[in-house]
């Protein structure tokens, strides 16, 4: 069985370098890895990987339909990540090919970067640091006390959730905002689910939220619904002065709604980590703003997640050969050409 990765050299590198020699190890299974040093467009993929089973796809990687349509022998389509928006699920399993994705390993890695832009908005550290590297003896530039702060997390999931707790041991009260999450210590029933919350979290309307929260983390899935949740009404609605960080998806942030809040001074600084430029990416234009802390998609890059997802897909791999269903797939009873590939040998 022939696996191709489609990680460009930097990302193989930091994603997958330590779990490459255990795919390779695996017997009955040929590893090819992206030959260029760029990430694929789905033309250049098809090519690329032409003859071969499964694909190990990066974030960074589509599954267009046009891809599943021109790869005949492909029987698996494995996201290196847990997101797969970008994935064009009803036309793998159209064309009967497995999609499956990675754990949910970056927790801990993003809920603590969203952590550290918070300090570093709120301490004015970048600032500071970049004067002292020119050379420059910096200003005594007062910052705000996290502890007695009030901070509202729109989206209690899995990230959510463990950064609130970040939130409240720190000393902030935490106000959550989730439909679909109902925050107490009870047992949930029919299709809304319940989440035991410690001390010092609270659940709010959207509203309440925005007009009380000092910082307002937005880690909503992003679906159709939440496009621009953070756009110029609720800017508007939120406290004057107020902070807003950003490690879940660009899509959602009205970027110009948010330049606009800035300029103005409505709000009162940004850290980001993703943005609506490639591979999820901040905007240059944005991020180059004063006052605003970026980082280039950084929130799971740590040893401990990028090794735990890369093992992800070589766990799929080895299931694979091994005749069971790879773990976290999502259209197992779809994938009938894997079914045809188990028989055949």
């Amino acid at each position: 069985m022939r696996v191709f990765i489609t990680h460009n050299p930097e990302d193989l590198d930091a994603y997958f370098g330590r779990a490459l020699p255990e795919l390779r190890a695996i017997n009955g299974v040929e590893v090819v890895v992206n030959p260029t040093d760029h990430d694929l467009s789905t033309p250049e993929l098809i090519a690329a990987a032409a003859g071969c089973q499964v694909i190990v796809a990066h974030r960074s990687t589509p599954g267009a339909g046009e891809l599943f349509a021109n790869c005949s022998d492909l029987i698996a389509f494995l996201r290196c990540a847990v997101d797969i928006s970008t994935i064009d699920v009803d036309a793998a399993s159209h064309h009967a090919v497995l999609v499956a994705r990675a754990d949910k390993s970056f927790v801990p890695s993003t809920a603590e970067l969203a952590l550290g832009l918070l300090l570093a908005v709120a301490r004015h550290i970048g600032e500071s640091t970049l004067d002292y590297r020119a050379g420059v003896e910096p200003p005594q530039r007062s910052g705000f006390q996290l502890r007695g702060r009030t901070a509202g997390i729109f989206g209690y999931g899995a990230i959510g959730s463990y950064l609130a707790e970040l939130l409240a041991a720190v000393g902030m009260t935490v106000l959550v905002h989730d439909p679909e999450v109902v925050v107490d210590t009870g047992t949930g029933n029919g299709e809304t689910r319940r989440a035991a919350a410690p001390e010092g979290i609270r659940q709010v309307e959207a509203g309440d939220l925005l007009a009380r929260a000092d910082v307002v983390f937005p880690l909503a899935p992003a679906q159709p619904s939440t496009e621009n949740l953070i756009d110029a009404e609720a800017l508007a609605a939120m406290k004057p002065g107020a902070v807003l960080v950003n490690v879940s998806r660009g899509e959602l942030m009205d970027e110009d709604a948010v330049a606009a809040a800035l300029e103005s001074g409505r709000l009162g600084g940004l850290a980001m980590d993703v943005g609506r430029a490639h591979d999820q990416r901040p905007s240059l234009a944005l991020a180059a703003r004063p006052g605003v802390v970026a980082t280039p998609h950084l929130g799971g890059l740590t040893p401990e997640n990028a090794d735990a997802q890369a093992y992800s897909s070589v766990e799929q791999v080895k299931a694979i050969i091994e005749g069971s269903e790879p773990p976290r797939s999502v259209n197992f009873d779809r994938a009938t050409r894997l079914q045809s590939f188990w028989s055949s040998r």
